[in-house]
């Protein structure tokens, strides 16, 4: 159950940072992509800060602090 309940939280994390990012998304499909892939940046950067939230609501904020790094670069990337 860990592996779905992390894809879920990936997926809405890129979701939500679409949403904030205005018109840093990419679509539905390509925003959930980057929220799976902003989890992992999201625990590796507060990991090296020396930060943890806890709990279900901590790990989706974790997740869409890195979605939103990941559309912040790529936005960069694509100017």
């Amino acid at each position: 159950m860990g592996i779905i309940l992390s894809l879920l939280l990936g997926c809405l994390a890129g979701f939500c940072a679409g949403k904030l990012m205005k018109g840093g998304g990419y679509g539905l499909i390509m925003n959930c992509i980057l929220g799976l892939f902003g989890g992992v940046l999201g625990g590796w950067l507060f990991d090296l800060l020396g930060v943890s939230w806890g709990g279900l609501l901590g790990q989706l904020g974790t997740a869409i602090i890195g979605a939103v790094v990941i559309l912040w670069i790529a936005s960069l990337i694509k100017k």
